[in-house]
């Protein structure tokens, strides 16, 4: 024993060495750290979304970030595989949440809750092969906002489809589009150009590929991967290159084919009902009727849509180039019956925001425009005009906190009074409160604004007002 003791220190030792010399410092592939200018972006949007949220009513939730494996497992089609397994830790299997959607429906489920408007905002975490430029993460926020319970069709759809309107909107990222199409309309449509039923979903992953593979690749995949018959292949191919408004609606439920179609012909009604409802939200020029639009998860069974930002290339192409999905949800309304013992459905409409791929076009933006990014709230600096004022700077900043005001001061004995003026210049505080003995004297405090150099005595006792008139201005 005391020999092989021996030999497994010496391993150790040996092991102890490397690990020294070999120690990086990254952070892991696929996951980013933020700066504090970039978390001053991103604050801005999360604010722009949960404003939009609760506008609409939404009522907020959280669940934990990791579930039981089994709860994850079998929702999400052939993106299973990018599930992050956690080691067993005490008898449970456990695995990261990949989105907020599984986890609610878990949440509605397990407290039989039939009817709520929430919205979730949290990380969720995938195995993909990350591509950081275009903001696609192995860890990354998603902004959930989702109606469940029995409603008349098609409201609280359009609702959640004003909802993308309004904060790509707000947001000013430029042209969007959404896609909208609906499961029912895509599995008529697969049944009658001869796809056996049980090809169905992994076909319907093919489909969701078109936005970034050309046709051709896409049918040599359903054909050669998938094994579908070249003719219900080219069948599919005249469909899915389909997209239009109410006009191409009409046109579907006339076609001979489709419309013999139980399935297709319920979704293209509930299609047109939606096109009328956004009609009166007056959204509709940016919003497409898009039979290629599949969206790959198992569990949508209704109306699915995309939010897409479009470049006009030149002035020359007609058709505009997308750049990425930013949004994207649908109808589940089978999600919940799968965890209710007893198979109760409740029907769920939603809808999720991808914040990394909106901030990684801010990020661009505002590198561009050079604007500069203030990564504090700081109201005002509490300022010495002479040495040995620190206490009287204490007593001030205190007083200034107490009353809500944010402050700071540079924390030093004496500091000099242009590195204090400095000090605000870089970091865009837009006030100073300068103590000097004659303001002590006269119960004031000398109030300046940064940007104008303008002064003004202010008394003592009216200062925290008169900053948060100035500040709430600017």
């Amino acid at each position: 024993i005391a020999k092989e003791v021996a030999k497994l220190l010496e391993m150790k030792a040996q092991l102890g060495d490397e690990g020294k010399a070999k120690f990086v410092l990254k952070t892991p592939k696929g996951t980013r750290d933020y700066s504090p200018k970039q978390m001053a972006i991103r604050e801005r949007v999360f604010s722009a979304i949960m404003t939009c949220f609760k506008r609409h009513g939404a009522e907020v939730i959280d669940t934990p970030v990791f579930e039981l494996k089994e709860t994850l497992t079998g929702k999400y089609g052939e993106d299973s595989k990018l599930i992050y397994d956690l080691k067993d830790q005490g008898g449970e299997l456990l695995s990261l949440r990949y989105d907020l959607t599984v986890p609610f429906a878990r949440y509605l489920a397990m407290n039989k809750i039939t009817n709520i408007k929430r919205y979730h905002i949290a990380k969720v975490y995938r195995r993909d092969n990350p591509a950081m430029t275009r903001g696609r993460y192995r860890e990354f926020y998603q902004c959930d906002f989702d109606i469940a319970g029995q409603f008349d069709p098609m409201i609280p759809d359009a609702e959640c489809l004003k909802i993308v309107h309004e904060i790509l909107s707000e947001l000013q990222l430029g042209d969007f589009l959404i896609k909208v199409n609906d499961r029912r309309i895509l599995d008529g449509m697969f049944a009658v150009c001869g796809v056996p039923d049980s090809k169905f979903r992994t076909i319907c992953s093919s489909v969701d590929k078109l936005d970034k593979m050309p046709w051709e690749d896409v049918r040599s995949e359903m054909v050669g991967e998938k094994g579908l018959s070249p003719e219900a292949a080219d069948r599919i191919g005249e469909y899915v290159r389909l997209h239009g408004g109410l006009d191409l609606i009409e046109q579907l439920l006339q076609d001979p084919t489709l419309s013999q179609n139980k399935l297709a012909k319920e979704g293209l009604g509930d299609m047109k009902l939606l096109f009328e409802y956004l009609t009166l939200f007056g959204i509709t020029r940016q919003i497409c009727f898009d039979l290629s639009l599949a969206r790959g998860l198992d569990y949508y069974t209704g109306v699915i849509f995309e939010a897409v930002l479009v470049q006009q290339e030149n002035e020359h192409v007609e058709e505009p180039v997308s750049v990425g999905s930013v949004a994207g949800g649908g109808r589940y309304d089978g999600l919940v019956g799968m965890f209710d013992p007893k198979g109760r459905k409740v029907p769920c409409v939603g809808v999720s925001i991808g914040i990394e791929r909106i901030f990684s076009i801010m990020e661009q933006k505002v590198e561009a425009s050079a604007e500069k990014i203030r990564t504090t709230e700081t109201q005002v600096l509490v300022a010495s005009a002479q040495k040995k004022l620190l206490e009287e700077r204490l007593k001030l900043i205190s007083e200034l906190w107490d009353a809500g005001i944010k402050a700071e001061m540079l924390y030093k004995k004496n500091p000099k009074l242009l590195n204090q003026l400095q000090y605000c210049e870089d970091t865009g505080v837009p006030l100073v409160a300068i103590v000097g003995e004659q303001e002590l004297k006269d119960g004031v405090v000398k109030l300046r604004v940064v940007a104008t150099r303008e002064e003004v005595d202010v008394r003592r006792e009216n200062l925290a007002e008169e900053i948060k008139t100035r500040t709430s201005q600017s």
